[in-house]
Order: structure tokens, then C-alpha cells, then sequence
């Protein structure tokens, strides 16, 4: 395995990953005119500010040029529509590792639904896509979100600790976890993760977009790598002059 397989979607150690798989799990209902097609996310991602952009495979498939677009691409490969929103999550692939490196992917993506009592079936799936997907060398990111009844809070630094070191157990190179909501909480969340870098979740939008740059300074300070971003780009007036916000703080 490359160690160095993380560092396609890095720049200067920290990353941020336009993610668009919005479509497929909560349908067109976060979408306006422009949001909607992904022709404009593709430009969007492709602004110089990304280090990432999170497809399914079929957008992938028809709206990614590996031979034209600068941005990485990273296949989601597994997900669940919004009419499953279940206590006890499952969320299964529907893509394969030779799928996502003939689209062009740089590293590929997979939730695990932590604390759901169907989580031993997503860390077996799991663990068969992560061994070929470093033997292909691709990187491979763990979306660790905490689910179920057993779930208090999905926010709580003990429960995102754990969701982090799972991903480490599992040997992603990354994960995909939200934010405590403040630096020193956070810095155990990250601890716990190792040597498997952190990426925190952009969630809904803020209303304010400068609580996205406190936010952004705040979980670098903690040591996370960088964000893992959707509605708080593309749900903005001018995501471009966003992003570029964040990556002033994020890259320097």
C-alpha cells in the first residue's frame, strides 16, 4: 500500500472536497436551477480551491472527464436514499473499485454508519473495498457518521472519538466525521484518529458564511485537515468567492 495515496487530495497537508452526493441521498430537494446540474458544481470544483469532488458513480460517469478536469475526483460508493431514514441505518455499495478507477478517481468514499445495529455489515463490505482500493492505489475515505438508538448524540467527543478510530482500525487514510463544536473536544477527536487524517462535515448551511471561516480556523487549530463541503458552496450566492475565503485560511 502507498502511504502517500492521501496526499492526491491534499494541498500543503489540508484539503477541501466539494461533496455533491446530495442527489441521491436526500433527492433534488437541496437543489435550485443552477445546483442542480452538475455541470456547474464541475466548474465550481474546478476553481483552483478544491483538493476534492465527491460524485456517485453515474455522475461521475457522464459529467467527469478525467482527461479534461483539474479537481480529483473521489466515487461515493456506497449510499441510501431519503425514504430509508431509519433508526438502525444500512447503507450498501452500488459501485465497484474497478468502477471508480476507470471513471478517473483519485480515492474513493464509503459510509459506515457507527453505532446502527446493521454496522458490522457496512465494516465488512467495508474492509473488502478498502484492500483493493489501496492495491489499485487509490486512497480511501471512511464517511464515520454515528446512527441508531444506541446513539445519544452524534455530536458527543466520545462517540466522534470513536467513529474516528474506527476509521483508523479500518485502515482508511481518512475520515469524514462532524464537528464537536469546539476546538479542545475536537483535538480528541482527531488524537483518537491517529495517523488517519480528519475531515470535518459542512452539514447544512450557515446563515452567516464568516461562521464558516471561524469554523475553518477552528478545527485546523484542533488538527484536522480540512473540510468536507457542500450546501455551504454551492447553496451560496457566489461559492467561488466563498471557497476562496476558505482556502485563504485553509492552504496558508
Amino acid at each position: 500500500m502507498n502511504k502517500n495515496n492521501i496526499d492526491k487530495i491534499l494541498r500543503n497537508g489540508k484539503g477541501m472536497l466539494l461533496a455533491y452526493d446530495h442527489g441521491f441521498e436526500h433527492g433534488p430537494t437541496d437543489f435550485d436551477e443552477k445546483s442542480v446540474n452538475p455541470e456547474w458544481i464541475i466548474k465550481i470544483a474546478d476553481s483552483g480551491h478544491f483538493t476534492g469532488v465527491v460524485f456517485q458513480k453515474g455522475i461521475a460517469s457522464k459529467y467527469y472527464d478525467k482527461n479534461k478536469h483539474k479537481v480529483p475526483l473521489i466515487v461515493k460508493m456506497n449510499g441510501r436514499t431519503a425514504y430509508q431514514k431509519g433508526e438502525e441505518p444500512l447503507s450498501l455499495s452500488n459501485c465497484s473499485v474497478e468502477e471508480a478507477v476507470e471513471l478517473g478517481a483519485s480515492a474513493i468514499g464509503y459510509t459506515i454508519y457507527v453505532g446502527s445495529e446493521h454496522e458490522q455489515t457496512m465494516i465488512d463490505e467495508f474492509a473488502q473495498i478498502e484492500k483493493e482500493a489501496h492495491d489499485k492505489g487509490l486512497a480511501v475515505i471512511g464517511w464515520m457518521y454515528p446512527r441508531g438508538k444506541k446513539i445519544k448524540s452524534d455530536t458527543d467527543k466520545d462517540t466522534l472519538a470513536y467513529a474516528a478510530r474506527l476509521g483508523l482500525e479500518l485502515n482508511a487514510d481518512a475520515v469524514k466525521v462532524k464537528y464537536s463544536g469546539d476546538i479542545e473536544s475536537f483535538k480528541w477527536v482527531v488524537k483518537a484518529a491517529g495517523k488517519t487524517k480528519v475531515f470535518v462535515v459542512g452539514g447544512e448551511k450557515d446563515a452567516d458564511e464568516d461562521d464558516i471561516i471561524r469554523e475553518t480556523k477552528e478545527i485546523l487549530q484542533a488538527g484536522a485537515v480540512g473540510w468536507a463541503i457542500g450546501r455551504n458552496i454551492w447553496q451560496s450566492k457566489d461559492p467561488i468567492a466563498v471557497a476562496e475565503k476558505i482556502a485563504k485560511v485553509l492552504y496558508n
